[in-house]
């Protein structure tokens, strides 16, 4: 099934390792900004249910505040125990100004 691309969020609204949690089409996506690169994931941790966007990313990395579960926002993998699952990863495209996020 192909991608629908669908803006997300403004690239000036996410600065280089910060990043925002945003809904589309029902999901909670977690969108980083890592050394000026975009990545979407799942917001939610795959241990507990906490929004991985109220933790912190330090690099590749973000950390569930609830926790501690780190996950590799490029890959979506695991890094540390609770967690043993790993997220759901989402194309992104930057056009202009737009995040858009793949969805299908």
């Amino acid at each position: 099934m192909k991608n629908k691309f669908i803006k997300a969020a403004s690239a000036r609204a996410i600065r280089p390792g910060t990043m925002q949690r945003v809904e589309l089409d029902g999901s909670r996506i977690l969108i980083a900004n890592v050394d000026g690169r975009y990545y979407a994931v799942d917001d939610t941790c795959s241990h507990e249910d906490a929004s991985l966007s109220t933790g912190s990313l330090k690099g590749e990395f973000v950390k569930c505040p609830l926790h501690g579960s780190r996950f590799n926002v490029r890959t979506g993998e695991a890094m540390e125990e609770p967690a043993h699952e790993s997220l759901r990863t989402y194309a992104v495209r930057v056009e202009g100004d737009d995040i858009l996020v793949g969805l299908g």
